[in-house]
């Protein structure tokens, strides 16, 4: 993933989340994260950043749509 970072083009974007995340995180390959927050509760779900230090983050913007939906764009400080 780094190698294909490093190569010129647009930016790589990845949905979701899982094990991959970890490991873009771990070895510093994330650049922003754009976190969708929809009004609606569904119940448990999986912790995105359980067991990963976020004191290297900063909210860089966000967006409010009239839906409700708000994004949060984080980067590192």
């Amino acid at each position: 993933m780094a190698k294909l970072k490093d190569q010129p083009g647009q930016n790589i974007l990845k949905l979701g989340t899982g094990e991959l995340d970890r490991a873009l995180i771990e070895h510093k390959l994330v650049d922003e994260f754009h976190f969708w927050l929809f009004p609606v509760a569904v119940g448990a779900g999986q912790r995105f950043f359980d067991r990963i230090d976020t004191t290297h983050l900063e909210l860089l913007d966000t967006t409010r749509f009239n839906s409700g939906i708000v994004v949060l764009v984080y980067g590192p400080k």
